[in-house]
């Protein structure tokens, strides 16, 4: 049976409807993304079986250089999983336990424990089994895009349902989108790394990109992330392993422990592309890396504030670009989503003015409010670059789109529109100077203003004032003292009627 997507959508998120009110809602994710990865590589593991069996016998068939999926142990199929009416928990940790060992590369990605849910007995669990076998969810079945992107929906999905605490691991489509373009011009071989990585939201994006949009194989691209928190760190494993994608994502806190390193340098690997909404305004190791081995954080004689980490991870994903000057094969470039504080903040001046006269920062773009589920404070785009175009050199884009022309408001948040991400994007690739919307300014005016960035010193983001039509007002005025001369005469005559004088 063919199904749409948006079927395909349906079907997964009555998943949540099985298990509603036996766990917390913030807790659906952990025991539902992984069975419908479970399902998915049976499934496809199942056909590409039958295909080896066909070809190379029942001895051959299960050697794994034949399958480029996981491969599913004996008498842990997906049927084999149906079939059992007692116990249910257990059969499904076993299974984890068993495709983890058979597969070591699976280490640490499935991490729900299905018997200590208590109120996931063997109905609950028996439904949730059965209603996923109602569809196949391999490869011949769905196409992998679409699978990935119903996988890429019920993240989406999960984070509504937890709401504010979901925006932790789930950053907003459009701004991914919004990101992913201002760093565009991808190409084979290029590396692209978030460091705060969530559920892998901007690397999956970045691939559909280049697939889509500039008709590229995003098998040929490598993406790597990094993520503190574990449960988080497996579904980000998980959704790029469904998207069929090259990739690693480590577990651990980035800024202490940076994962994507070169030891023998003792320089951390530098990438093509970063891409990354890391947390705002959040505590740092900061006494455990006044001396960073990795030399991070010299960009002034004091480090950021230990309780407000931005020019922290700013600084780190910084270092993690490609650069000419340092003997790499090109320039890197990163779209990073700031709290709008790091534009103008007094005291992290210090930080702003190496980032300018490095001359790395490419443009800044200011983002309407309330577009996260977890923050409604404003916030802006930061790109950097470590290889700008000559006519760029020495000056910095920034774009107002917080006017209502580049959003809608939906019931609980705003949302960037397609013709505000259009506008934006235009105006960024042409460089352009819009009255009340963009302007490309130079270092010296910048540093005029002690290397502040708040967008409102460089475009006028004030609404302007309506043409006023002296003869029309005067005609509206005298129309109101009419109304109010008849008004004074009618009470007059009331009075006079009751004796008050």
């Amino acid at each position: 049976m063919s199904l749409s997507l948006e079927e395909l959508d349906s079907h997964l998120f009555k998943c949540a409807d099985i298990i509603r009110d036996a766990v917390d809602p913030t807790d659906y994710k952990e025991y539902i993304l992984p069975l419908v990865y479970y399902k998915s590589i049976s499934d496809e593991f199942v056909k590409q079986y039958e295909s080896n069996l066909e070809e190379y016998g029942e001895d051959f068939a299960r050697r794994e250089n034949l399958y480029d999926i996981p491969v599913v142990p004996e008498g842990y199929l997906w049927e084999d999983l149906r079939s059992v009416s007692d116990n249910v928990d257990k059969e499904l940790n076993e299974a984890f336990d068993a495709l983890t060992e058979e597969n070591p590369g699976l280490q640490g990605l499935f991490r729900a424990d299905y018997i200590d849910a208590d109120a996931l007995g063997d109905d609950r669990l028996g439904k949730l089994v059965e209603h996923l076998s109602k569809y196949d969810l391999d490869r011949d079945s769905i196409p992998p895009d679409m699978l990935g992107e119903a996988y890429m929906d019920l993240v989406r999905h999960f984070a509504e349902e937890e709401g504010k605490s979901g925006g932790q691991f789930f950053t907003p489509p459009h701004i991914v989108n919004l990101c992913v373009r201002l760093v565009d011009e991808f190409e084979d071989g290029m590396t692209f790394h978030d460091p705060t990585v969530g559920s892998g939201g901007m690397l999956i994006e970045a691939a559909r990109y280049y697939r889509e949009e500039q008709g590229g194989d995003p098998s040929k691209l490598t993406f790597t992330g990094q993520e503190i928190n574990p449960d988080i760190a497996a579904i980000a494993k998980m959704n790029l392993s469904i998207h069929g994608l090259n990739g690693t994502i480590e577990r651990e806190d980035s800024l202490s422990n940076p994962a994507f390193k070169n030891e023998e340098t003792n320089e951390l690997t530098r990438f093509d592309r970063v891409l990354a909404n890391f947390p705002f305004s959040a505590d740092w190791a900061k006494s455990d890396l006044q001396d960073d081995k990795w030399g991070r954080f010299d960009w002034a004689d004091k480090l950021p504030r230990a309780d407000r980490g931005d020019y922290a991870f700013i600084m780190h994903m910084a270092e993690q670009l490609k650069d000419l000057d340092r003997g790499d094969d090109a320039g890197g470039k990163a779209a990073i989503v700031i709290p709008h504080g790091v534009l103008f903040r007094k005291h992290e001046s210090k930080f702003r003015k190496p980032m300018l006269e490095d001359d790395l920062v490419e443009a800044i773009v200011g983002l309407p409010e309330n577009l996260f589920q977890n923050n409604s404070i404003p916030s802006a785009i930061l790109v950097l670059n470590t290889d700008k175009p000559a006519e760029r050199e020495n000056e910095v884009q920034f774009v107002h789109a917080a006017d209502e022309d580049f959003y809608r408001e939906l019931s609980n948040q705003n949302e960037l529109t397609d013709e505000g991400l259009n506008h934006i994007v235009e105006n960024f690739r042409n460089w352009t100077t819009e009255e009340r919307v963009s302007r490309t300014v130079s270092l010296d005016e910048i540093q005029e203003n002690d290397y502040n960035l708040n967008i409102a010193l460089y475009v006028d983001t004030t609404e302007p004032e309506e043409d006023i039509d002296v003869q029309e007002e005067l005609g509206k005025l005298r129309e109101l003292q009419a109304e109010r001369d008849e008004i004074e005469a009618r009470i007059d005559s009331h009075m006079e009627a009751l004796n008050y004088e």
